[in-house]
């Protein structure tokens, strides 16, 4: 009886070590990207959070009303910081040194426009 448990110990141990394995290769692929955008009030966090989370390999974001910067977590064999300047450019804001998009610029609230 003894032998059965010390044999399934080990299976379940190796089954354990195999799974933190697999995790442990996943995590390197996660990176973070500051980027200053040209935000100006609540409605454009709103705008800027919603267009990165459409775009593939974004994990999380979050922009501070504060700094006008946006933290963002994402899977870097699925995108870059380049890709996800230019989404924040398309949804009509400055990221970092790319413009925002002058049509989409242009169909923001007034609010949101840079003063």
């Amino acid at each position: 009886m003894k032998l059965i448990s010390v044999k399934l110990s080990v299976l379940f141990f190796s089954i354990l070590f195999i799974f933190a394995s697999l995790f442990a290769q996943a995590k390197p692929s996660i990176k973070k990207v500051s980027i200053k955008t040209s935000a100006v009030c609540g409605m454009c966090k709103s705008k800027i959070e919603g267009a990165l989370s459409n775009q593939e390999g974004v994990v999380k974001s979050s922009l501070s009303d504060k700094t006008k910067i946006v933290m963002v977590k994402y899977d870097s064999t699925k995108t870059s910081p380049e890709k996800i300047r230019q989404a924040i450019s398309m949804a009509g804001y400055d990221a970092d040194d790319v413009k925002a998009n002058a049509d989409a610029y242009n169909n923001l609230e007034d609010c949101c426009k840079k003063n």
